[in-house]
């Protein structure tokens, strides 16, 4: 066997191209390991190589392309190739492994077909993944992912939305948990990541979400009311917004109504509906909630002379067969914010549609409604050993908490009550 030499005028560069096939020609100089040669196709291309055996087979390892890699850098590669040989491990197999691996948007398709699908909050799992995680690092295989790319993708997220940037690192733990049960990587970078260990400038714990306390004080409650169906957005997203206010149930809730909810006074919002519980829930539809239905329906009956579409049923209808959404509503309280005359509230800035249900709610306990009373009116379940054993739905209780906020509402429009100074709600104890 010839010398392998390096340079124009060497052995590797003089060697003559086959007329077919291939031409191996292993090197016999003193520093090259045992099964070290050089490849050479037809076409001229040159690459080193390394012969090897694993459990009895004969394999060949290319090691990369001459002069790309030069004889002294191929002649120590193959040494360290060898030597983790003797350890047991095999080049080619790890380099098919490697192949295979899925990249984090592959797991993460998988992880969410499987694990999220079916979830009332799938679609936003699937958007914290993929609009957060997948383009930062998706394209990383699995196995490449440190504990630092993930808190880097966290901390950029908690800057603007730290609830959303805690949620996120709980699912990308749950990911890489998932990585780790099929065997793709030996243990999971992110076990025992704590919120603590996410850092942001300027703020000393920033997984930790303000909690909205906003609600709407009395002028921007009749600035709302008297503005909202003048305002330059679609009559049915102006009438939901009212509904929320003068119900207190969920905004997604109220734009979802459905005609086959209604009977009579009471409006029953179906479980499958209801984002955080697994009950259905029964509101008692005061003459104000009444009057706002009644428009909505005839705004639909305007509507559909305009359309061969048939109702679908939703009584506040975006297009045909479908409701408007939450953020729909989100959308049109933002972009006409000055026409409700909503106001700058440090930390909160301006109110959303979430935050009529919250003043609400507020309302009731400013009517003297029993908590326990209030937040039952408002869809919040029972809670532990009560739920279990408590099983009264205390009907006219609710209904007269809801008559009572109806009254002060009509009052507060009207100007007929002042602002209480903000701070601690006393919620006093009895009936409205």
């Amino acid at each position: 066997m010839p010398k392998l030499t390096d340079g124009t005028r060497g052995t590797i560069a003089k060697a003559e191209a086959p007329a077919k096939g291939q031409r191996f020609i292993f090197d016999d100089h003193r520093d090259a390991p045992r099964g070290f040669g050089l490849r050479i196709t037809t076409a001229g291309g040159r690459a080193f190589v390394l012969n090897y055996t694993v459990d009895g087979r004969e394999r060949r390892k290319t090691i990369g392309p001459w002069p790309t890699w030069s004889l002294e850098a191929a002649r120590a590669e193959a040494h360290d190739l060898l030597r983790g040989i003797a350890k047991g491990n095999d080049p080619l197999e790890e380099k098919r492994r490697r192949k295979a691996e899925p990249t984090i948007a592959d797991l993460a398709e998988e992880w969410l077909r499987k694990h999220a699908s079916g979830l009332r909050s799938e679609s936003a799992i699937r958007a914290l993944i993929e609009n957060d995680l997948v383009p930062a690092i998706g394209t990383m295989k699995v196995s490449d992912v440190r504990r630092r790319d993930v808190i880097d993708v966290i901390e950029a997220k908690a800057a603007t939305a730290p609830r959303q940037a805690a949620l996120l690192l709980g699912h990308a733990r749950r990911l890489m948990d998932y990585a780790t049960d099929r065997d793709f990587i030996p243990a999971n970078p992110l076990a025992g990541l704590k919120p603590a260990s996410v850092k942001v400038e300027g703020r000393k714990d920033p997984l930790r979400a303000v909690v909205r306390q906003r609600i709407l004080d009395h002028d921007e409650v009749r600035a709302f009311w008297t503005g909202v169906e003048t305002a330059d957005l679609h009559k049915l997203t102006a009438l939901a917004l009212k509904l929320v206010l003068v119900t207190g149930q969920r905004p997604g809730e109220v734009a979802g109504m459905h005609e086959r909810e209604i009977n009579g006074r009471v409006w029953t919002i179906p479980a499958d509906r209801r984002g955080k519980t697994e009950t259905s829930h029964t509101v008692w539809l005061t003459d104000t909630a009444l009057e706002i239905v009644a428009d909505a329906r005839a705004e639909i009956d305007r509507l559909q002379r305009r359309r061969a579409a048939p109702w679908a049923g939703f009584i506040f209808e975006a297009v045909p067969g479908r409701p408007i959404t939450n953020a729909a509503l989100c959308r049109a309280v933002d972009r006409e914010h000055e026409a409700f005359g909503a106001k700058q509230v440090a930390p909160w800035g301006r109110w959303t549609p979430h935050d009529l249900r919250r003043t609400m709610r507020t309302g009731l306990s400013a009517c003297r409604v029993r908590p326990d009373i209030a937040e039952l009116t408002i869809g919040h379940t029972k809670r532990g050993i009560v739920a279990v054993y408590d099983q009264h739905g205390f009907d006219d209780e609710r209904r007269a908490a809801m008559q009572a906020w109806e009254a002060r509402l009509s009052r507060i429009v009207a100007g007929e009550v002042a602002d209480e100074p903000r701070g601690e709600v006393v919620m006093l104890e009895g009936r409205a």
